[in-house]
């Protein structure tokens, strides 16, 4: 059996934590409690000794040629996360506390990674947002979500994950809310984002016309344009991604159900 090669990436206020760190690791398979379970990825909950629950996200192995291209070519998603998660922190852009990354590889091929951080005990997404239509202050809170979103693009941040699932919202104990962005593997720093990157990257959040019309306003108003501009560029935006979207995911059924029917 081929020896497996182990990376860590550690935060400095984890130092001292890396042998239990890793011993979670090494034990992943026998934690039970899921944050998260997917097809792809599962996110689990632990608790450190010092008390504090972390989240440890499992990437599933990628295929043959992924596998060499992450090793040689292309930082996997877990080390990204982690390089993103503290270049964030430096912009002021809030995400949960990165932790650790470990990869499992040989000389020549990626095989697991996993990425840990704090975990946030958030009251909703913003995905809760959009299908709890009487949400208390939902109107309060999607201005102030746009604003976020306004943050992260005069920040020159391009979040190529900004989807309904991927932005946790937190009250504080003065009313006000708090934005924690989270799977951050896909993700451009420095980019000049013009008024049409900016709606492409809003287009992922929702189809429901009525938000559409209100976030327009919010975003209008920030960025100096009249509404009817935006809400037009920010409507077309979501269908063209609408369409991209489920064009990719018939072609994906079609090829599965060529190879393996």
């Amino acid at each position: 059996m081929t020896q497996l090669r182990v990376k860590t990436l550690l935060h400095p206020l984890y130092h001292d934590q890396q042998e239990e760190l890793t011993n979670l690791i090494e034990n992943y398979d026998e934690l039970t409690t899921y944050l998260f379970k997917g097809t792809r990825n599962s996110i689990k909950i632990a608790t450190l000794s010092t008390g504090q629950r972390v989240a440890i996200k499992s990437f599933k192995i990628p295929n043959i040629f992924n596998q060499y291209v992450y090793k040689f070519f292309r930082k996997p998603k877990g080390l990204r996360s982690f390089e993103h998660a503290e270049r964030l922190k430096k912009l002021g852009v809030a995400n949960p506390q990165a932790v650790a990354y470990f990869e499992y590889s040989t000389t020549t091929r990626i095989r697991n990674t996993f990425y840990i951080s704090v975990l946030v005990d958030a009251e909703l997404t913003y995905r809760d947002l959009i299908t709890q239509k009487n949400y208390p202050n939902r109107e309060v809170i999607l201005e102030e979500f746009v604003r976020f979103s306004y943050g992260l693009h005069e920040k020159g941040i391009n979040f190529l994950d900004h989807s309904p699932g991927n932005t946790l919202i937190e009250q504080k104990e003065n009313g006000a809310y708090k934005f924690y962005l989270v799977d951050l593997n896909r993700m451009k720093f420095d980019q000049v984002m013009s008024f049409t990157h900016r709606m492409k990257n809003l287009a992922h959040l929702t189809t429901n016309i009525q938000d559409i019309e209100k976030m327009a306003e919010h975003y209008a108003r920030l960025i100096g344009k009249n509404s009817k501009e935006v809400f037009i560029r920010l409507w077309l935006e979501t269908i063209k991604f609408q369409f991209r979207f489920y064009k990719k995911k018939d072609l994906k059924f079609k090829i599965k159900r060529f190879y393996f029917s």
